[in-house]
């Protein structure tokens, strides 16, 4: 079994490369496609996946590969989801901080859903 300290540093590890990799392959997606918008939904969808499925292979076994602050907490794990939560939280402010960006902001783009226009918090430079 592993110590609450190696199965956040997993944790953390594993939600940076993940959001490295979703975050490079829409850059790559939008540059590549032409406009096409199913050829960059392929080109974000496949790298995506491919990492998703290595590192849940490869870390699982250490720390669930949640992830995820939603499935850390469902699990019901009450004294190790706040160390899994800050471990992703901080994963996911590493990953987006290498790409030489910081801090939260609304996004710029809106989300069109039944008419109705939505900006989410998102992060960004």
């Amino acid at each position: 079994m592993s110590s609450v300290a190696q199965r956040a540093v997993s944790e953390t590890l594993g939600t940076a490369f993940l959001l490295a990799t979703v975050i490079g392959s829409g850059i790559m997606a939008q540059r590549l496609s032409g406009g096409n918008d199913a050829l960059a939904l392929l080109c974000n969808t496949l790298p995506t996946g491919a990492i998703l499925t290595v590192l849940i292979l490869i870390l699982g076994p250490v720390s669930g590969a949640h992830f995820n602050p939603a499935v850390s907490l469902a699990f019901g794990v009450v004294c190790q989801s706040c160390c899994y939560v800050g471990a992703l939280t901080f994963g996911y402010f590493r990953g987006h901080c290498t790409r030489g960006r910081g801090g939260l902001c609304w996004s710029t783009n809106g989300r069109n859903a039944g008419g109705r226009t939505a900006r989410s918090l998102a992060l960004a430079g």
